[in-house]
């Protein structure tokens, strides 16, 4: 028996060692961060203070790569970098270009996005098969961090990707100044968890992810560099099943109010739980009346290194009326629906997901990676037999960075759709990806 203490006791502290080990995705981010060219735009610094004041920016773009809301899919630090003498601002224009291919075969889906939900149930025998590619996620962006005697840190950051008309269009994805511990502007919505979604060569990610992006203000303290905190008001997109007839929708006039708390342990690892309140709003027809409904939604979420080599993502999400802030229901209107026994009259239904993934990195620049997340609709009255009842979908990947700049990857996807009259169909996707920043 004390032996096998013994042996759980070593287990455990080898396990918690690794944890806080410096992981090999650490060590791709510092070939990252040595791959930046400065310029320096009022002077170069004396020899003896150079190296210094290098380290400080480089420790300063490291807050790049360890954004409580940074993808993995999105672009790295700008290559080159334009510096004040003293190191109290610095400034980076960089881009990506991003090109996708894929195939489709036993039923094409209509999207250039894997999502289990546009599983066709009865395909067009002349889509059986299909093969595209996208320009989807080429970008520019614009990034500022400088220190400031009177206002404290800030930051400002800009980018617009070709993900408009025809995936080809150039359309604003993120616009938002950060100064101390507020948010300002365009960005990734308080109820996601971006970090802890696992890496995928196609654009829609797990079928469960949370992404929205909305006009907000929040509020995000660190607390002794273990604990993070978020609050915000944000400009609500509310997906709402109106027929026009015996119901309308109303005119958004409350913001959506996220929140989370966050405990970390280590750089890029850490385990959140976020929520999200919605009033929901729309007119009855029969009776001339507007209703106000509450929506909300919980999330738990973590991204973690249990060893040097391993990334754990995992995530979990249930709720009602929260089907619009992403995932399978997205593609739908359901945030509220139609009661069928009583005209007029809408609710919220609750939905869950549930995702996770698993990352081996062979070298810090090669790894391999799988996920599984499933989204399911829980309607609270009956529905029509072909309505979606849930959806899975899986990816196994593998990504490759001959430089740090340069990455490869590719990617099958397997999924599948079940309506409730138990229906199912599955959909199969080969992807390809190749990818080139500055």
């Amino acid at each position: 028996m004390k032996s096998a203490i013994s042996a759980v006791f070593a287990f455990l502290f080898a396990f918690w060692g690794s944890a806080n080990a410096q992981s090999l995705v650490d060590d791709h981010i510092d070939s990252l961060l040595k791959s930046n060219k400065f310029i320096y735009i009022d002077g170069k610094p004396e020899n003896s203070q150079k190296a210094a004041e290098l380290d400080s920016i480089r420790r300063t773009i490291s807050v790049f790569y360890y954004d409580q809301f940074r993808n993995f899919s999105d672009p790295d630090a700008p290559y080159f970098m334009f510096l004040s003498k003293e190191a109290s601002l610095a400034m980076g224009i960089g881009g990506a270009v991003r090109m996708r291919a894929y195939y489709d075969w036993g039923g094409a889906m209509p999207s250039p996005g894997f999502a289990s939900y546009l599983i066709p149930m009865t395909p067009d025998p002349a889509s059986m098969r299909h093969f595209d590619t996208s320009p989807s996620g080429t970008c520019l962006y614009f990034r500022v961090l400088g220190i400031n005697s009177k206002i404290g840190t800030y930051q400002l950051y800009l980018e617009a990707n070709f993900n408009g008309y025809n995936r080809r269009d150039f359309a604003l994805k993120k616009a938002y100044a950060i100064i101390n511990d507020f948010t300002v502007g365009y960005a990734t919505s308080t109820f996601s968890d971006p970090a802890a979604e696992p890496p995928t060569v196609d654009a829609q990610g797990p079928n469960n992810k949370m992404s929205t992006t909305a006009v907000l203000v929040r509020y995000m303290p660190v607390i002794k560099d273990r604990w993070v905190l978020a609050v915000s008001g944000e400009t609500p997109a509310h997906a709402i099943s109106v027929d026009g007839t015996n119901t309308k929708k109303v005119d958004s006039w409350m913001p959506d109010w996220a929140a989370f708390a966050q405990y970390q342990w280590a750089r890029g690892q850490h385990v959140r739980l976020s929520g999200i309140i919605r009033t929901l709003s729309y007119r009855d027809l029969i009776n001339s009346q507007n209703h106000n409904i509450t929506g909300w939604g919980v999330m738990a979420s973590s991204v973690s290194h249990p060893l040097t080599p391993l990334t754990l993502y995992l995530s979990a999400s249930y709720g009602k009326g929260y089907g619009g802030c992403g995932g399978d229901l997205l593609c739908g209107n359901y945030d509220l629906v139609g009661d069928p026994a009583r005209p007029g009259t809408l609710y919220a239904p609750a939905s869950f997901g549930l995702g996770a993934g698993v990352q081996y990195n062979f070298r810090h620049n090669l790894f391999v990676s799988a996920n599984i997340s499933q989204t399911r609709y829980l309607p609270q009255h009956t529905v029509a037999g072909d309505e979606y009842k849930y959806g899975v979908a899986s990816a196994v990947n593998v990504f490759w960075n001959p430089t740090p700049r340069v990455q490869f990857g590719a990617e099958i996807d397997f999924g599948w759709r079940n309506n409730f009259n138990g229906e199912r169909r599955y959909g199969k996707r080969a992807g390809a990806l190749c990818m080139f920043t500055f």
